[in-house]
């Protein structure tokens, strides 16, 4: 007998049907003599519904207080998802019972709409595996050391079901969505893009940071760190397909680089259409202005991304760096407001048109010349590069928008990524 980790996201939860689809094959694998713990998203759109009527009535500037309700009225789309699971499983004669983050309780800081997880007490949801139960955890959500509701971002019920999965020691987690796995790219870009069998956690990690919609990058991170085996695979099988087929199916996130995998110079094309660029122009040249801008936006809880310092003339540099786009007007606003007279720097720019692609795969570490590849690529194609950051396994281009899917194009071609079969 194993402790099964499943997780569901809104699509496999999107309807009535879905739902009970999800709890036939739950019930499949309880049947089997696992001990099944389940992590179900909201139902399709039901989150963006609920923050749709917050924005109506909400205040103007967003508050502490603000986002404190916007938590509590988001964690309510899971509550309802776990509840509706819980009664199709016992519809299918399942001993079956749902919990809220408070109730198990999952613990995180503060940080209200982007909480982090802190600790799981699992305590209770043990006690109800030995009693032959399903567990059924709201994901998306937790509680902060005084009791307020929190989320932890979008996608965060990935990161929830990776971490009780970590917590409780699982054999597996089952990540279940709309695509049957991982692929070179989005097969809506490229058509020849091909699933992947296996990758590695890193290549994994990269992908997600860098804008792969297929895994949360914290559920990533957090798997990675607790060696918690995880596989993304497909809800739309059949239900009753057998346990040792699906059980195979799907990506296979690795911690071993085998042979084959050591082979793929690059194994995947990932993109990010939601970055902006924001550049403060005619900043004095001196120690510490790095932290003169970064840290108020830090202190703001934006995250950065990109970041370039352009070479120093007469004493002067243009400092550029990237957000997400929804960050973007209220980073603006603070350089313009707090950073530029503090600095005594000319002025600030941005632009909201423009994405970030890279390149991913582990054997880059062993092959020379794949920088090079990539922006000859670019280059045939008369795309221009406004940015560039690299790591040992990733090189990553900012540029215009517009060329975002002819840059993803022709970069799988360049590395050779499309047909054949699965890596």
């Amino acid at each position: 007998m194993a402790l099964i980790v499943h997780k569901y996201g809104g699509t496999s939860m999107g309807s009535p049907e879905r739902i009970r689809n999800v709890a036939k094959r739950v019930a499949k694998w309880a049947r089997a003599g696992h001990q099944m713990v389940v992590v179900p998203s909201a139902m399709s759109g039901e989150t963006n519904r609920l923050l749709g009527l917050a924005r109506e009535v909400s205040p103007a500037v967003q508050t502490a207080a603000v986002t404190r309700e916007l938590d509590m009225i988001a964690c309510t789309g899971e509550q309802v998802s776990v509840g509706l699971l819980s009664l199709a499983l016992q519809a299918e004669g399942m001993d079956a019972v749902s919990y809220s983050g408070w109730q198990v309780p999952i613990r995180t800081d503060s940080a209200y709409t982007k909480a982090r997880i802190q600790s799981i007490d699992d305590a209770r949801v043990r006690a109800d595996l030995e009693a032959g139960r399903v567990v059924v955890i709201t994901g998306f959500q937790g509680v902060d050391e005084d009791m307020n509701i929190t989320t932890l971002g979008r996608g965060g019920s990935d990161t929830s079901a990776v971490a009780v999965a970590a917590a409780m020691k699982a054999d597996e987690c089952l990540i279940y969505t709309d695509v049957d796995g991982v692929y070179t790219t989005d097969p809506r870009v490229v058509p020849e893009a091909r699933r992947l069998a296996t990758v590695s956690f890193e290549e994994m990690l990269e992908m997600a940071s860098l804008g792969s919609k297929i895994l949360q990058i914290r559920s990533v991170e957090f798997a990675g760190k607790y060696r918690v085996p995880l596989r993304v695979l497909s809800s739309f099988t059949p239900w009753d397909i057998a346990i040792e087929e699906e059980a195979k199916s799907g990506t296979l996130i690795t911690f071993e680089e085998d042979e084959k995998m050591e082979q793929a110079v690059v194994s995947g094309i990932a993109f990010n259409r939601d970055e902006a660029k924001l550049t403060v122009l005619g900043v004095p040249d001196k120690p510490g202005i790095a932290f003169g801008i970064l840290g108020k936006v830090a202190e703001a809880n934006i995250d950065v991304d990109v970041i370039i310092q352009n070479v120093s003339h007469d004493g002067k540099t243009d400092f550029s760096f990237t957000v997400h786009r929804n960050d973007y007007q209220r980073a603006f606003d603070l350089l313009k407001s707090d950073v530029v007279p503090a600095l005594g720097a000319a002025a600030v720019v941005g632009d909201t048109k423009i994405c970030k692609v890279s390149i991913v795969g582990i054997g880059m570490r062993s092959h020379a010349g794949v920088a090079s590849t990539m922006f000859r690529a670019l280059s045939d194609e008369s795309i221009n590069i406004q940015m560039i950051t690299t790591s040992e396994i990733k090189t990553s281009v900012v540029i215009d928008e517009k060329y975002m899917e002819l840059a993803v194009r022709a970069l799988h071609k360049a590395f050779g990524l499309e047909g054949g079969a699965a890596a």
